[in-house]
């Protein structure tokens, strides 16, 4: 009773912008959900002016139920057959994400970027968009203005790969006939699932190709949602690595640790298990649901707790990190492809 006095009022306004994100992020799957809360989180800070009474409820869904989101992303995958039909992409996925994770580290290093928006912007660039970002902010105690500011600049490459790759692919003379080189591309090479989906799904309607390349950029774009499992890792191993180094005390790595993660691994765990016996993916789809929505819920908090102003002011250099990111992994892509005769 105490929990839901303490953070009935946050939690119910969360779930208020969370219900229209949702409708108008399918109604416009280019822009997505998670921005559109953003977007009106932001919104009712400014109209907000008493903010005491919605602050518990707002710090919990930014915090706990974002890594409830990422326990129940788990659901979505499949390991087994991620990884028979994504290990063909696997080399691709290997080599973005290290490409964007140096270019973001060296642009970090030169620009003098804050270092917890410069690793939100490399894994949710190399990654998985929102998620990965959702996945990596709790390991990393990043803030809701540094989440606020990746997802942001995530979000403006989203739309212009949505609008711009299809055009590309075509120019560059990938095959039409089948839905493969363009799903691989746009899997490995797109930040986030919704655009991700909006690309591969403008191909097969150009084309004429059912649901071929929207498939295959579905599995090789889940394939890299795997990655978030070793980089939460590694990065809570660094910043356990670091503390010691900052305080001269031994730092316990259990206090450091993402426990959810595990929770996520288990998650997979019972997909793949339960689809082997029988029970069929479509199952797990409401879980699926649920985790989107809470992903939802938890950027409309991060919203509500962002200061508009520096978010703009500080937005230059976030972007040009972002565009060195998107652009690094378009060309290691492209390039893996044409090597591995994959176009």
């Amino acid at each position: 009773m105490e929990f839901i006095k303490k953070n009935w009022k946050g939690l119910f306004l969360c779930l208020a912008v969370a219900v229209p994100s949702t409708v108008l992020g399918k109604l416009f799957p280019v822009i997505g959900g998670p921005v559109i809360a953003i977007l009106i989180g932001m919104l009712l800070a400014l109209v907000i002016k008493n903010r005491a009474p919605f602050e518990s409820g707002v710090k919990y869904t930014s915090k706990k139920i974002l890594q409830y989101a990422v326990v129940l992303l788990g659901f979505g995958l499949n390991l087994k057959v991620v990884m028979e039909t994504g290990k063909q992409s696997l080399p691709i996925i290997l080599c973005t994400i290290t490409t964007s994770l140096v270019i973001s580290y060296v642009l970090h290093k030169a620009m003098h970027i804050p270092g917890k928006i410069s690793t939100l912007i490399g894994v949710g660039s190399s990654i998985c968009g929102g998620s990965a970002i959702a996945a990596t902010a709790p390991v990393i105690d990043a803030d809701e203005e540094d989440v606020a500011q990746a997802i942001s600049v995530i979000f403006l490459f989203n739309i212009l790969a949505a609008l711009i790759f299809p055009v590309l692919g075509a120019t560059l003379g990938f095959p039409t006939t089948s839905g493969e080189a363009f799903g691989i591309f746009a899997g490995t090479a797109v930040n986030d699932t919704s655009s991700v989906t909006a690309a591969a799904s403008t191909w097969d309607s150009i084309y004429h190709l059912g649901s071929q390349t929207l498939d295959k950029a579905v599995t090789v774009k889940l394939t890299r949602t795997l990655a978030i499992i070793p980089i939460t890792l590694g990065l809570a191993l660094y910043r356990a690595k670091k503390a010691e180094e900052e305080s001269g005390d031994k730092v316990s790595l259990k206090q450091v640790f993402p426990f959810f993660i595990l929770f996520f691994i288990g998650a997979s765990l019972i997909t793949t298990v339960a689809t082997a016996a029988g029970v069929p993916a479509e199952g797990f789809q409401p879980l699926k649901e649920l985790s989107k929505f809470f992903i939802i819920m938890a950027m409309g908090a991060i919203g509500f707790n962002t200061n508009v102003v520096k978010l703009v002011k500080g937005g230059g250099r976030p972007i040009l990190m972002g565009m060195a990111c998107w652009f690094g992994i378009t060309v290691v892509t492209l390039s893996m492809q044409h090597m591995m005769n994959l176009w």
